[in-house]
């Protein structure tokens, strides 16, 4: 069974969704069908339908997480140091052509968030900045084409 990286905030934040869809969402998806089923004939109940659909997303969406939670590797980021761009690393890049820099935490898969500046490990991205440091470029191939990039800074926060 294959490992998934996840920090320990990422693993606190699925645990929450989790007991979230268990006690919460999942009691008002039933309430909904309860709701709709009072209306009658269900061969033409839109919302009958609609909160059946909403309830198998729920349920689909519980088991996957639970189905995660056992293999997650949490990783404590606040103990890691290292010169090298590692899991956990918050680092800071400038595109060699623009001159543009963006910083981001490389975070595992199921807690990345491109808006929030985290991107999964197993990125283009993060892949191509593994094992670098501060100083060194690398390529990395995007849907547009190569962009090189260089590492401005790395560290932990």
């Amino acid at each position: 069974m294959e490992r998934i990286p996840i920090t320990r905030e990422g693993f606190q934040k699925i645990k929450k969704e989790l007991e979230r869809l268990k006690t919460v969402e999942r009691k008002e998806a039933v309430e909904a069908i309860a709701e709709a089923r009072s209306h009658g004939d269900l061969s033409e109940n839109a919302e009958y339908d609609a909160a059946k659909e909403r309830q198998g997303m729920i349920e689909a969406r519980i088991a996957e997480l639970e189905s995660k939670v056992g293999r997650f590797d949490v990783i404590d980021i606040s103990a890691l140091t290292s010169e090298k761009v590692i899991f956990g690393a918050t680092v800071t890049v400038e595109n060699i052509d623009t001159e543009e820099r963006k910083t981001y935490k490389i975070v595992g898969p199921d807690e990345a968030d491109i808006s929030s500046g985290t991107i999964s490990i197993l990125s283009p991205l993060a892949r191509a900045l593994v094992n670098k440091k501060v100083e060194d470029e690398t390529i990395v191939q995007a849907p547009g084409g190569e962009i090189e990039y260089k590492i401005i800074e790395v560290s932990f926060k």
